[in-house]
């Protein structure tokens, strides 16, 4: 059965009890893997995960433990890339459903901002994430749970 793997070193808040109503509604063992406590809810169907410190320990340790099927949230693109490498699946906290069709034009676009960054330009980072991003999330998991979960 399906496993959801959350990245939760920035697991945003108004996130946690959209995942929370679904792990329980659909009875999805998750793991929250983080370097720091991190708390979506108390469940049977919740284990938590602490990593050491270190900049990619949690990315590591989901990609140890990840299997073909499984879901992983993440808002790490080269994360996502590694997972869907392993026939996996990955959505980020805005919604989007990474897909072997769309990950390497994400990683492309990821690459080159920071390209532009370390040559010395000034970017805006995303924008401040709100409501909004919290529904397409929800929609987006709604939809992959409905398709992936039997």
């Amino acid at each position: 059965m399906l496993k959801i793997y959350v990245d939760a070193d920035a697991f945003p808040n108004l996130l946690k009890p959209i995942l929370f109503r679904s792990i329980e509604r659909l009875k999805l063992q998750t793991l929250v893997v983080s370097n720091k406590k991190v708390n979506i809810g108390k469940s049977s169907l919740i284990s938590y995960i602490i990593v050491e410190a270190g900049a990619d320990e949690a990315d590591h340790k989901i990609v140890e433990m990840v299997e073909e099927g499984d879901l992983v949230i993440t808002a790490d693109i080269p994360l996502a890339d590694r997972i869907i490498s392993k026939d996996a699946h990955a959505i980020d906290h805005r919604g989007e459903l990474y897909s072997v069709d769309n990950i390497k034009q994400y990683l492309a676009m990821r690459d080159l901002m920071e390209k532009i960054r370390e040559s010395g330009e000034v970017t805006r980072g995303p924008k401040p994430f709100g409501q909004k991003d919290a529904e397409k999330f929800a929609n987006q998991l709604n939809s992959f749970l409905a398709r992936y979960v039997k």
